[in-house]
């Protein structure tokens, strides 16, 4: 048993989706999420800036005394995990990108479309990742770079995210024929739902879900899983704007959940 809380980082609220996720399968676990909103999206930045930005909250939520790191962002993952890793190599840092290849694989997926924000696509870290567990995988990738910023200015449920996810999809979806495909980007599961009504014929594979299923995995192999934790989950972001309040508050109105504004230094 450990009743330590788990960190949780992303480059915004997308994050938050998996805090949902480890609710859900692990009840017991407590958080400390930090959303760096004031710098979103990271998917824009050179991998230069992502790594420092990451480690600065990595530095953070390790001084926390947390037990676990889950990088709830495919940004990071791409580019910063093995740097991380390094940095702090006592304490289990996993990534959403591993977990998600796997389980597609061990499906037996064998033609796969990745959407992502522009970093993560463009490191090709999924088809590269997939290409090593299966070498016959066919991978298609395409960057989605606008979708973030509306998430976080709370544009989820618009026409306009209808719009903008059929407009990075339309000729991608047609011209590739895949029947999967890989949310490589924990702010799209918050758009799954245009994407589903887009494309029915779709199975989702949501990154997510996947790293928590992960999590799950580590914490009970180590005889690291929480009971009767009296620990309080707690939330920061670098930027507190109406919208992401008003986000945050859909997604958890059904809990006694507050955000706090925590900016780290440079």
């Amino acid at each position: 048993m450990d009743n330590r809380p788990i960190g949780v980082l992303d480059s915004g609220l997308g994050g938050l989706t998996s805090v949902q996720e480890l609710h859900r399968q692990l009840p017991e676990e407590k958080v400390i999420y930090y959303g760096d909103t004031a710098r979103t999206p990271y998917g824009s930045k050179s991998p230069e800036t992502i790594v420092k930005f990451a480690t600065q909250i990595v530095d953070y939520l390790v001084a926390r005394n947390t037990k676990m790191i889950i990088i709830a962002c495919n940004t990071v993952t791409a580019l910063a995990l093995d740097s991380l890793r390094e940095r702090y190599p006592a304490i289990p840092i996993i990534g959403v990108i591993e977990p998600t290849v796997e389980k597609v694989v061990a499906d037996g997926c064998k033609k796969v479309g990745v959407i992502a924000t522009k970093a993560t696509i463009g490191s090709d870290v999924y088809g590269k990742s997939l290409r090593a567990l299966d070498p016959g995988i066919e991978v298609h990738s395409t960057a989605c770079p606008a979708i973030v910023p509306l998430v976080e200015d709370g544009l989820t449920d618009t026409e306009i995210m209808e719009l903008t996810v059929k407009h990075y999809m339309d000729d991608f979806v047609k011209e590739n024929g895949f029947d999967d495909l890989i949310l490589g980007c924990t702010h799209y599961p918050l758009v799954a739902k245009h994407i589903r009504k887009l494309y029915p014929d779709l199975r989702l594979y949501s990154s997510s879900a996947e790293v928590v299923r992960e999590a799950s995995e580590i914490l009970s192999g180590r005889d690291m899983l929480a009971s009767g934790s009296e620990f309080t989950d707690r939330y920061y972001a670098s930027d507190m704007s109406d919208n992401f309040i008003a986000m945050t508050d859909r997604l958890f109105a059904d809990t006694d959940f507050k955000i706090h504004l925590l900016k780290l230094e440079e």
